[in-house]
């Protein structure tokens, strides 16, 4: 996403380490990690952590957020919301041929097409990139444990209540009564997902780590 800000604090610095030092034992060529969990739980901060990590170590990653990947425009998709019902909000709502195919170009080593979104003028850009030299794809996003394609499913654990103070810190949607419902619809899905991750980052108890 343009234009976006990311404030990195010790939490992420640690959550991303954990991360890494788990990878060190599996990690293998043209891999895969997905980081899904709450609105607003440090995903995106965790992404850029973690391949600072492995750029010291001689690899490039190349950072995906889902957010540019819903099939509706920002600026459309309130409206679209209140039209269809707030039942309709979920992993649906993302382009999921584009995000496979996003994934295939990079296990090909080849140029890409990439959706942006733009948070100032809430336009969705086209971005070209070449993945040929890409090393990790890091996918960030609340519905990202989804893709069957990741090697290592990521769920960062974090209440709903902690996560929703951090929504009104980083005041990017106004909290009214519609988007309240859209954020409790949206906790509830992700939850719902949860079972799918193999590996995940818990802050509420000192940052424990575990895998099933």
């Amino acid at each position: 996403m343009l234009n976006d800000l990311v404030s990195i604090n010790k939490k992420h610095e640690e959550a991303a380490a954990a991360i890494y030092d788990r990878l060190q034992t599996e990690l293998k060529e043209k891999y895969i990690v997905t980081i899904s969990g709450e609105v607003a739980s440090g995903k995106c901060e965790i992404a850029q952590v973690l391949a600072r990590l492995f750029k010291k170590d001689g690899l490039k990653v190349k950072i995906l957020h889902m957010d540019d990947y819903y099939l509706i425009p920002p600026d459309e998709r309130t409206q679209w919301r209140k039209k269809h019902g707030i039942d309709k909000i979920g992993y649906d709502e993302y382009d999921w041929k584009r995000i496979n195919q996003n994934v295939d170009d990079f296990k090909a080593d080849q140029k890409s097409s990439l959706p942006s979104v733009d948070l100032i003028t809430s336009q969705v850009d086209e971005i070209i990139t070449d993945f040929k030299g890409i090393d990790i794809l890091v996918i960030n996003g609340l519905y990202s444990i989804m893709l069957d394609k990741a090697h290592l499913k990521v769920f960062v654990e974090l209440t709903y209540k902690e996560t929703l103070k951090e929504q009104i810190a980083d005041q990017k949607e106004e909290l009214d009564a519609f988007r309240m419902k859209v954020l409790e619809r949206e906790h509830k899905v992700v939850q719902s997902l949860k079972p799918m991750a193999d590996f995940y980052v818990d802050f509420d108890n000192s940052l424990e780590a575990f895998h099933l």
